[in-house]
Order: C-alpha cells, then structure tokens, then sequence
C-alpha cells in the first residue's frame, strides 16, 4: 500500500505518521513496517546521549497500523475516526534505536459495533521489542478547538 493510501485510510500526518508501508493486509490483520532514521524530534530529547525510541510510539505506530486494518471495514461510517481507548498488558520486551526497522503486526481479535479490539506486536531485527492489546470506537471529529 502507498504512503498515498495510507494518508487517505487514517488522519495522521506527519511528522507523526508512524507508518512507511504496508507489507500485508486482510480484513483481520495487517502488517506494516517504519524506520526510525534518527532524526525524528524525540531522539533530541529522549535519552540524548543514548537516544532509543520511547515505547509509547511503538505503542502509537501500532495503532496507528489497527487504524489502517479497520479503515477498510468501517466504510458505511465515513466521517468517523478511529480513537483509542485502552491498552492492556503492555510488554516492552527490547529497545528500539535510531536506524532500526520494525515490523507491526495488528490483528483485530474482536469487533462489537463500532468498537475494535486488538492485538499487537513490534518486533526489530527478528527479534520482539514491544506487544499489548488495544481497543480503538469511532467518534465523530471534533469541529471546534475545545
């Protein structure tokens, strides 16, 4: 999938976009890949002498990909966007560092209406950094500031 499909399948941009590719998807899974380059604004500040990525993006990129998995299903529901709303048993297993690539998985393990239950794992160089389970609802985007 092009960087063009995903910014049309989700609202992230960058340079919060935390997604590159997509290497596989099907209605439930999805799999996608990021390289952090090191240049990206929290290397700056998180750990400087040492910069890693902070677990909380590996946490975002993968529900940043769970958005992309449901987008094909909630088609009926345009306007709508995905939001999260829990993470469950968060796991950081390895360090991510600037450079490195990661491969997330997302696989939805359960839909009730307009709520989306999943699991996740971030694996770097074959090797499992991060994996929890997340739900996302949709929700209509807020027009005003407030």
């Amino acid at each position: 999938m092009s960087l063009e499909a995903i910014l049309a399948a989700i609202p992230h941009r960058p340079p919060f976009l935390l997604i590159d590719e997509i290497v596989e998807r099907d209605d439930a899974r999805i799999v996608c890949r990021k390289t952090f380059t090191g240049e990206e604004f929290w290397y700056a500040g998180h750990y400087p002498e040492y910069p890693i990525t902070p677990g909380v993006i590996l946490c975002e990129a993968s529900m940043q990909a769970g958005a992309v998995l449901i987008a094909g299903l909630i088609e009926a529901e345009q306007g709508k966007v995905p939001v999260a709303t829990r993470a469950n048993n968060v796991q950081f297993r390895r360090q991510v560092l600037p450079g490195e690539t990661v491969d997330i998985e997302v696989e939805l393990a359960e839909r009730l209406a307009s709520a989306f239950f999943m699991k996740a794992r971030v694996s770097a160089a074959g090797s499992l950094a991060c994996r929890f389970e997340f739900a996302c609802t949709l929700t209509e985007p807020k027009t005003d500031a407030r």
